[in-house]
């Protein structure tokens, strides 16, 4: 059994409240509010710390009504604040479908499939994957698409909501970002969200698409 360094485990911390914390606040998950907060303080990078500290504050007490309408706002009605991160890119249904594959294959790689009904791609989903995956295979999904993150984190700032602040906390925990892919954000930027193929078949393959049923 691989032992993990305190801080790889306090990296897996940070992702696993990242990827809570990025979730739809159900019932379950608004019971868990104070719980979670209280997690914050085994984040061992200060920046990340503060960051989900001051995110903590909002959602902690902010009304369950009130949350879930904004998260409904911020994550489903804007495109530019999508949380399936090849979206960003991917404008082609082929290549998209392609990405969707290959991440879901890495999850099967690793022991740790896919579970649910979301796509591979959706970002809380990736950050659990990181959280669990030994040997920093987990962190490999996230540096792949790092542009997407910074373009969804500097998203979610532009638009005011304390969800950036845990785009901060993945930002800090993975560390600054490359030229390649600093250059990459721009140009996705620059472009704006690709634009739906009116009248095709969904961008992912069937293998991995999700159940009919929505996911809340």
């Amino acid at each position: 059994m691989t032992t993990l360094s305190g801080r790889q485990q306090a990296t897996a911390t940070t992702f696993k409240l990242c990827s809570l914390l990025l979730s739809y606040p159900d019932a379950e998950l608004l019971e868990a509010r104070q719980s979670l907060a209280a997690h914050v303080a085994e984040v061992r990078a200060a920046r990340a710390r503060a960051a989900l500290e001051r995110f903590c504050e909002w959602w902690v007490v902010a009304d369950p009504l009130a949350l879930q309408q904004h998260y409904v706002e911020t994550f489903d009605l804007d495109k530019r604040c999508s949380l399936y991160v090849t979206f960003y890119g991917e404008g082609d249904k082929r290549t998209r479908g392609a990405a969707l594959l290959r991440l879901k294959q890495m999850y099967r790689s690793a022991g740790l499939p896919l579970a649910g009904s979301e796509l591979p791609d959706y970002l809380p989903a990736m950050l659990e994957f990181a959280a669990s995956a030994s040997d920093g295979r987990g962190q490999i999904v996230l540096r792949e698409h790092r542009a997407a993150l910074e373009l969804l984190r500097l998203s979610l700032r532009d638009r005011g909501t304390a969800y950036a602040d845990v785009l901060e906390a993945v930002h800090h925990t993975l560390g600054e970002l490359s030229a390649a892919d600093r250059a990459r954000a721009i140009g996705l930027a620059a472009g704006g969200p690709p634009q739906e193929l009116v009248g095709l078949e969904p961008f992912a393959p069937p293998e991995v698409m999700p159940s009919a049923e929505a996911r809340r």
